[in-house]
């Protein structure tokens, strides 16, 4: 039985001493870094205009360190959506990676999604 108790005890032990991956680059991650990924999700996004033909959508995007979306951002439905889509999720687990980082905090509203999106003189505008 003390043998079963120590093996127990030194498991335990064993877990508390794990090795971080000196590559994870997540420890790394700057304000400065987030803003350069936001501005080129942005940029992609400007890159495509809307119509009445094409329509609008509209995406989650940040991580409050609460949880949910910092905000949602409008996009053209002529972009690449897999790649608008994997573009954002980076991001919002950079943001989440620097949240942790930082002990964050926010005011822990929540986002509401637009329930309307509508091309409007060739701009994406939240409707309702």
């Amino acid at each position: 039985m003390k043998w079963f108790f120590k093996i127990i005890v030194l498991s335990i032990l064993l877990q508390s001493f794990q090795c971080t991956d000196p590559n994870d680059s997540s420890e790394n991650i700057t304000s400065e870094e987030l803003e350069i990924k936001k501005q080129e999700i942005q940029n992609y996004i400007n890159s495509f205009s809307c119509s009445e033909s094409v329509g609008c959508g509209f995406i989650a995007f940040g991580t409050k360190p609460c949880g949910g979306p910092w905000s949602y951002l409008l996009f053209s439905n002529a972009v690449d959506i897999v790649k608008l889509q994997e573009m954002v999720k980076n991001y919002n687990e950079m943001n989440k990676q620097y949240n942790l980082k930082t002990d964050a905090v926010s005011d822990c509203m929540y986002q509401i999604p637009p329930t309307e999106v509508k091309c409007v003189n060739g701009v994406c505008t939240i409707i309702k």
